[in-house]
């Protein structure tokens, strides 16, 4: 009776031990691996806004591209904004010595879950969708999606969260030349790509410095000289101090015109010791009034009015 029972939980094992070999997507099971090649299609009707997986380890849902990755794989999928999705591979670059600096920006880059509401201009004409594969020395990957798009009108993520800074043509050099630089803005008194934290608060902590730019145009896309005038920490601090006090809530560079007050926007870039500045845009007659491109808010007469003596003479 004992070698009958020992036996029969020899094959009960053995029965288990197959189930668990053959059954996929049991409990406890590690996540589908990140594709290891370019996809030859681009999966979406979205411009950017697209990877083949996400990746599953943290810091993922902090940031586009956490950690320090040893390298990183450009795929390029060109076509047209007016006919999005399914776009074939056109080429791959890998990129080694400058995959750290490029996952050192994007990392830097401000990130929500939020899909918020953007202004696009709507000019027809070409859209490269990108999609950047970053290998990590402990074998782990991360896919990072993004495009450049003729309206400056893209969304980038990888996959968990997503960020609304503009970064296609970074890509597109890296792409055609090896070289990784993060765009920058011809005008500084214009928005950058911001900073991480953005999500959080309207100027994340540690500022040392503030450039406080006028445009009395309201926005006008008519070309104007830069108008800035940079503060030290002190007044960086206590502007950010203010600025953060003020109720905010997510959302994009859309606005609503009310009252009749003169029409004036202020440009505020808050610079740090280290990574990129933090910008605020000011409208003084739209509600909401305040936005980071992340989060919006309303300020009052007394914030507004401190604002304008930081900046240049109207």
């Amino acid at each position: 009776m004992k070698r009958i029972h020992w036996i029969s939980v020899v094959v009960a094992a053995v029965l288990l031990l197959v189930a668990v070999v053959l059954v996929p997507g049991t409990v406890g099971a590690p996540a589908p691996p990140v594709p290891a090649s370019c996809p030859q299609r681009w999966d979406s009707n979205e411009i950017g806004r697209w990877v083949p997986a996400a990746a599953d380890f943290d810091g993922v849902e902090d940031s586009l591209v956490p950690g320090t990755p040893t390298s990183a794989l450009i795929c390029a999928y060109p076509g047209q904004n007016s006919n999005p999705g399914g776009e074939l591979l056109a080429g791959s670059r890998i990129l080694t010595d400058q995959a750290k600096s490029m996952a050192y920006d994007l990392g830097y880059l401000p990130v929500t879950t939020e899909r918020g509401e953007k202004v696009c201009t709507l000019v027809g004409g070409l859209a490269t969708n990108y999609l950047i594969r970053f290998v990590y020395a402990d074998g782990q990957a991360l896919w990072v999606g993004s495009a450049e798009e003729v309206n400056s009108c893209v969304t980038t993520t990888n996959g968990t969260v997503v960020s609304h800074s503009y970064i296609g043509p970074g890509i597109t050099a890296a792409y055609r030349t090896g070289t990784w630089a993060l765009p920058r803005p011809k005008d500084p008194c214009d928005p950058a790509t911001g900073r991480r934290g953005q999500n959080e608060q309207l100027v994340p902590d540690g500022a040392v410095k503030v450039l406080v730019c006028r445009d009395d145009q309201g926005g006008s896309s008519t070309p104007r000289p830069s108008r800035g005038l940079e503060h030290g920490e002190r007044q960086a601090r206590e502007l950010a101090a203010e600025l953060n006090s003020l109720d905010t809530e997510p959302g994009g560079n859309t606005c609503r015109e009310v009252g009749d007050r003169r029409r004036e926007m202020f440009l505020l870039h808050f610079g740090y010791e280290e990574g990129p500045p933090a910008w605020v845009r000011i409208l003084s007659r739209c509600r909401p009034s305040v936005n980071n491109g992340v989060l919006v808010a309303d300020l009052d007469d007394a914030l507004l009015n401190r604002v304008g003596r930081l900046a240049p003479p109207a």
